[in-house]
């Protein structure tokens, strides 16, 4: 089937930093709707896509130089331990190995033997 029109809005208003409650309103959807509809296109619930956006404002941020607190509470979380938090649940790892690696000029080692 085609994508869902709304969801593209319901992905802006999240993006955005707005609340599932007051995206659904905005959108014109009760909040079981858009539950139902964020499941069948984006395989969990507008909750979780909120915090996944959320973690990408932060991560967008930190990767410009900001600080974790400042990032984290820009961001929307509401502290530099929340968004460590976030960061273990959603990515696995923690922030201070998402920079290093974000700021790594060459990809590591292949653990080839030969060299080009």
């Amino acid at each position: 089937p085609p994508p869902d029109p709304a969801l593209r809005a319901v992905a802006r208003q999240l993006a955005a930093g707005r609340t599932v409650a007051a995206t659904a309103d905005a959108v014109g959807l009760g909040a079981r709707q858009l539950h139902r509809r964020s499941l069948a296109a984006f395989g969990y619930g507008p909750k979780t896509l909120a915090r996944i956006l959320r973690l990408q404002r932060a991560l967008a941020l930190v990767r410009g130089g900001l600080p974790y607190a400042e990032a984290a509470l820009a961001a929307g979380c509401a502290d530099q331990a929340h968004l460590s938090r976030e960061m273990r649940a959603l990515a696995g790892t923690t922030l201070g190995a998402y920079v290093a690696s974000a700021n790594r000029e060459t990809p590591q080692p292949s653990g080839s033997s030969t060299t080009a």
